[in-house]
């Protein structure tokens, strides 16, 4: 790979390392002390009472970040090494985005629309809390074969 091949290759993915990056710092950040509190004092969660408008940042986040992937795997796909990292971040990323629209964002848009919570949708965030807790080690997966795509063609120019 040459040099004027390997810096807009990498500066593609290395977008989307950062961008998917700042996603997971958000969902650390939700983990550790958004989802601690929020199912004693919902109202973090609800925007309608002065709580945290999540989709602010969720939204936007994604969308550019799947768009940097999505690109990244175009620019690397001829490369078979690189292709079979590409591949890892886009299933665990999108399995991820998947489990996400299928389990999580429904029930987290009604936890956002309830009042107080009663005992029985208590232990139901409580539920959505522990299985959310996943998500951030899968996008750490993605971008960690993200990097290993950067690693591999600087490699490549390295003499």
């Amino acid at each position: 790979m040459s040099v004027l091949t390997f810096v807009p290759v990498t500066a593609l993915v290395l977008a989307a390392v950062v961008l998917g990056a700042i996603g997971l710092g958000g969902g650390i950040y939700e983990t550790l002390l958004v989802d601690r509190v929020w199912p004693d004092n919902p109202a973090i969660i609800q925007p309608s009472r002065g709580g945290l408008n999540r989709g602010l940042f969720w939204g936007p986040i994604h969308a550019l970040y799947e768009v940097a992937l999505l690109a990244s795997a175009w620019m690397v796909w001829s490369d078979a090494y690189a292709r079979s990292w590409i591949i890892v971040a886009l299933v665990t990323h999108f399995g991820s985005r998947a489990w996400s629209f299928a389990y999580f964002i429904p029930r987290a848009l009604r936890f956002e629309k309830m009042g107080d919570l009663t005992e029985e949708q208590s232990r139901s965030a409580r539920r959505w809390i522990r299985l959310s807790r996943c998500r951030p080690v899968l996008e750490a997966v993605a971008i960690v074969s993200e990097c290993e795509v950067i690693v591999h063609f600087a490699a490549a120019v390295t003499p």
